[in-house]
C-alpha cells in the first residue's frame, strides 16, 4: 500500500513550521531537506549558534539549511529548514531553545495551546491565481472536511466556510502550494486562542476527493491543536522515529490509545484509499479538547 507523509507545520506562539515530503516508489523520502554542502549551499551559511539552539531542542543538527517558505499570495521569506521537515525563523528557533532551557515541555497527542472554547472559526478556501487556488475537487474536499468537524456533537468549536481571495480577516485559509514537490499538506498549531492560519496542500490532483478530504481534515486538525497520533514512532510511514515535543507539547488525551492507532485520521502518513473520516478515537480526542 502506497503511503505518503502528511507534513506538520507548527505555529504555536513562536510559529514552528513543518513542511511536507514526496513519495519515491512505495517509500516516501523528504523533498528538499538535504545536508548543506558545496553542491547545495543553501541561501547562506548556517552559524554555530543556530546549530547549538537546534541541539537544545533535540533536533537533528546534521541537516540544517536556509530556504524559502511560500505564502498564498506567492510571496516568500527565508527560513531555516531543520531535520526531516522542521521549518522556522532564527528568532523562533532561539525562542524555543530558551523556552526549553526554562523547562517548558509536554508529552503525547495535543499541543499546549488550543483554540478558545466555543469559537466559530472563519475559514476560506483560496481561489486566486498563480497556481495557489484550490481546484474544484479540492474545494469539494474542503467542504467535506469542514463538515467532518461541524457534524460532531459535544465539540464546542465550529467552522464557517467561504471561498474567495480575501483572507486577511479570516481565521484560516486553505490553499495549494505549487512550489512544493510530493503529495500532502502542512499546517500549524494554535496561538492566542486562534487556530493556525495557513493550511497548505499540494500534489493531490491525482488522488480521489476522499483522499483530498483526508489531508485537509488532517491539516485543520493540526491548526486546532492535534499532534500526529503516531508522533512517537511515525509507524504509519514505516519508520521508527520520535518527532519529539518540538517545544509545543504532545499531551495525551484522556480516553484515547497511547499506542499505535492504525485507522486514526491524524497518522503522520496517509494511503491512497483513505475515506477522509475521523475514527472514534479522533472524535473522542476532539470532544476532550473542546
Amino acid at each position: 500500500m502506497k503511503k505518503t507523509k502528511l507534513a506538520l507545520i507548527m505555529g504555536l506562539s513562536v510559529g514552528v513550521f513543518f513542511t511536507s515530503c514526496s513519495s519515491e516508489n512505495d517509500q516516501v523520502k523528504d523533498s528538499g531537506i538535504v545536508e548543506q554542502s558545496s553542491e547545495n549551499p543553501g541561501l547562506k551559511p548556517v552559524p554555530q549558534e543556530v546549530v547549538d539552539a537546534a541541539a537544545k531542542l533535540e533536533l537533528n543538527v546534521e541537516h540544517i539549511r536556509y530556504d524559502n517558505f511560500y505564502f498564498p499570495d506567492g510571496t516568500s521569506e527565508v527560513r531555516l529548514f531543520i531535520e526531516e521537515d522542521v521549518v522556522m525563523t532564527e528568532e523562533q528557533l532561539f525562542t524555543l531553545a530558551k523556552a526549553k532551557e526554562e523547562g517548558l515541555s509536554g508529552r503525547q497527542y495535543s499541543t499546549n495551546n488550543l483554540v478558545s472554547q466555543g469559537r466559530n472559526i472563519s475559514i476560506i478556501g483560496y481561489t486566486g491565481g498563480g497556481g495557489y487556488g484550490l481546484s474544484s475537487k479540492e474545494q469539494t474536499a474542503l467542504q467535506w472536511a469542514v463538515n467532518n468537524y461541524n457534524r460532531l456533537s459535544g465539540v464546542s468549536i465550529s467552522f464557517t466556510l467561504t471561498f474567495g481571495t480575501n483572507y486577511d480577516d479570516k481565521d484560516m485559509v486553505v490553499y495549494r502550494n505549487p512550489n512544493q514537490s510530493g503529495s500532502g499538506g502542512s499546517a500549524g498549531f494554535p496561538s492566542g486562542g486562534l487556530p493556525y492560519k495557513f493550511v497548505q496542500i499540494y500534489g493531490l490532483s491525482g488522488y480521489t476527493t476522499n483522499v483530498n478530504e483526508h489531508v485537509i481534515t488532517h491539516e485543520i486538525g493540526h491548526s486546532v491543536g492535534f499532534r500526529h497520533t503516531d508522533w512517537f514512532s511515525r509507524q504509519s510511514c514505516g519508520q521508527n522515529v520520535n518527532e519529539g515535543t518540538a517545544g509545543v507539547g504532545a499531551n495525551h488525551l484522556s480516553g484515547t490509545p497511547t499506542g499505535y492507532d492504525s485507522t486514526s485520521l491524524m497518522l503522520a502518513c496517509f494511503s491512497s484509499n483513505e475515506d477522509g473520516e475521523f475514527n472514534s478515537n479522533d472524535i473522542r480526542a476532539l470532544q476532550t479538547m473542546y
